[in-house]
C-alpha cells in the first residue's frame, strides 16, 4: 500500500535534484527519467541498499518490503480459529461463568483441586447465557464460531495436569461493601487444548511449566498455538543468571516474526552475518521481521520495572464516588479519572522511551532505518455518557440518561518509527497492528518472567 503523497514527493524531489560532480555512478541510485513509470521509479529505489538512500526514499523502500509481512499479518486476523476465539471471548463477556462451582474463599481451599475447574458449558442463544453440565474429566465450551451464527458449531476443550502451586484469583468484588471473594486454584504443569469447528479441528494449544520454591512464576515455560490455516505462535522462557525468552510467529514454516530476549552474549550469538556485527555487544534483545529487517533492542528491564512501580506509586486513582451522598461530585470524579489515566499512559510511554532503546535495521546491509518510540494516544473516539442525577425521594444517584453529558478518552501507547530526518510514522502503517499486538504480548511475557 504505497502512500501517494510519499510517491509524489519522491518523484518531484528526484526530478529536480541535479547531479553533483562528486557523485560517481556506482555510489548513487539510478536517476529516474521522464520515460520511467511510477512503478519503475519505485522498483529502482527498492533495489538500492538503504545506506545509499535518503530518509525519504528509505520510507518508500521500507513500505514496499514490509508489504508482504503486512499482508500475512492481516490474513491471520481473518483466520477461522482466531475469529472463533474472539467470539468465545465476546460470549464470555455477555455471560460470565463460574468455573469454580461456587467454591470461594478459604473455607474450601483444602478440598479444591484441578477437578474444581471442570465442566461443560454450552451457549444458550435464546437466553444469552451458558448452560452448564457437570464433568470430572474436562473443561469444554460449546458455542457459535462466528458472531453472526446462532447455532453452536465450535468446541473449545482443555485438559491439564495440576502442580502443587496454589494461587488466589479474585472471583467477585462488591463495591458497596468493599468485600472481595476469592477462588483458589492449582497452576498446571501442562495443558492441552483444542478448537474444533463443524467437527473439524482448526487449532491446538499446548503449554508446559516448571516451578520451584512454591513461586507462581515458573522457572521454565513454553506455549504453542497451532492453527490449521498455517499460522503458529510460540513463546518460551527460562530463568537463569540471565533470563532468556523467545517467541516466534510463523506461516507455513516461514518466519514472520521472531522475538529474542536474554543476555548480550546470547543475542550476539544470533547476530551471525557480517552486515550486522556492528551491533554485537550492544543489545539484549533481537526481533526479526521476515527476511528483511531486524529490531535491535537494548532493554534495561530492572530499571523499567522500578520506574513502572514508581509511576504507580506517584499516581493516586480517584476514589469511586458514593452513590448515596447528595454532595458527591461525579463530574469532578470523572475529570480526575481522565487526568489520572492521561498521566498514567504518558508515564508508561516515557518509561518505555527511557529504558527500551529499539532501532529498526535492514537485515541485508545493516543500515539503521529508524528508532522505535512510544507515544500516548487516544485509542478511539471519546466515550460519551450522561452523569448520574440525584434522586431526592430515593436518596441516591441514578443513571436515567437525563444528566449532563461527559466525555472520556480511551488511551493507548502506540509504537512509532522515528526516521533519520526526525519524521515519525506509526509502526502499524508499515507492519500492521498485528505486529504491535504480538510485540505487546512478548513485552508482557518478558516482564512477567522477570519477577
Amino acid at each position: 500500500m504505497i502512500k501517494k503523497f510519499l510517491l509524489l514527493a519522491l518523484v518531484v524531489s528526484q526530478l529536480t535534484i541535479s547531479c553533483s560532480s562528486e557523485d560517481s555512478p556506482e555510489n548513487k541510485p539510478e536517476q529516474p527519467t521522464a520515460e520511467q513509470t511510477l512503478a519503475e521509479q519505485i522498483a529502482n529505489i527498492v533495489k538500492q541498499p538503504y545506506s545509499k538512500l535518503s530518509p525519504k526514499d528509505q520510507k518508500v523502500k521500507l513500505e514496499v518490503e514490509a508489504n508482504d509481512m503486512l499482508v500475512q499479518l492481516d490474513k491471520s486476523k481473518s483466520s477461522s480459529a482466531i475469529e472463533a476465539m474472539e467470539n468465545l471471548n465476546r460470549l464470555l463477556d455477555l455471560s460470565s461463568v463460574d468455573i469454580f462451582n461456587g467454591k470461594n474463599d478459604n473455607e474450601v481451599e483444602d478440598i479444591l483441586n484441578v477437578s474444581g475447574v471442570y465442566g461443560i458449558y454450552t451457549w444458550n442463544n435464546a437466553d444469552t447465557k451458558w448452560d452448564k453440565t457437570a464433568s470430572t474429566t474436562e473443561l469444554k465450551f460449546v458455542f457459535p464460531a462466528k458472531k453472526s451464527l446462532t447455532t453452536n458449531n465450535a468446541v473449545f476443550s482443555t485438559k491439564s495436569v495440576s502442580s502443587d502451586i496454589k494461587v488466589k484469583i479474585e472471583d467477585s468484588y462488591v463495591w458497596q461493601t468493599g468485600v472481595t471473594t476469592n477462588d483458589y486454584i492449582f497452576l498446571p504443569t501442562s495443558t492441552d487444548a483444542a478448537l474444533t469447528i463443524d467437527n473439524a479441528q482448526v487449532a491446538t494449544f499446548t503449554q508446559t511449566a516448571k516451578y520451584s520454591n512454591k513461586k507462581e512464576v515458573p522457572d521454565d515455560f513454553a506455549y504453542k498455538m497451532t492453527l490449521n490455516d498455517g499460522y503458529t505462535w510460540e513463546m518460551n522462557g527460562k530463568k537463569a543468571t540471565e533470563n532468556t525468552s523467545k517467541a516466534t510467529f510463523t506461516y507455513n514454516g516461514k518466519t514472520l516474526l521472531n522475538f529474542n530476549s536474554g543476555s548480550t552474549a546470547s543475542i550476539d550469538a544470533l547476530i551471525d552475518n557480517d552486515e550486522l556485527i556492528q551491533y554485537r555487544g550492544k543489545a539484549n534483545g533481537l526481533i526479526q521481521l521476515m527476511d528483511n529487517f531486524i529490531i535491535v533492542a537494548d532493554m534495561d528491564l530492572a530499571t523499567a520495572a522500578a520506574d513502572d512501580a514508581a509511576l504507580d506509586k506517584s499516581l493516586v486513582r480517584p476514589d469511586y464516588p458514593n452513590y448515596y451522598d447528595a454532595n458527591t461530585n461525579f463530574k469532578a470524579y470523572y475529570t480526575a479519572l481522565s487526568a489520572y489515566e492521561k498521566k498514567q499512559s504518558e508515564g508508561i510511554a516515557a518509561n518505555f522511551n527511557k529504558n527500551m532503546k529499539l532501532i529498526l535495521v535492514s537485515k541485508k546491509d545493516g543500515t539503521k532505518i529508524a528508532d522505535i518510540v512510544q507515544h500516548s494516544e487516544k485509542e478511539s473516539d471519546d466515550y460519551v455518557s450522561q452523569l448520574p442525577v440525584w434522586n431526592a425521594e430515593g436518596g441516591y444517584w441514578s443513571n436515567n440518561g437525563t444528566g449532563e453529558s461527559f466525555s472520556l478518552s480511551y488511551l493507548d501507547e502506540v509504537y512509532y518509527l522515528k526516521f533519520n530526518d526526525n519524521t515519525e510514522v506509526s509502526v502499524a502503517t508499515y507492519f500492521s497492528e498485528g505486529f504491535e499486538n504480538l510485540q505487546t504480548k512478548f513485552d508482557d511475557f518478558v516482564k512477567a518472567f522477570k519477577k
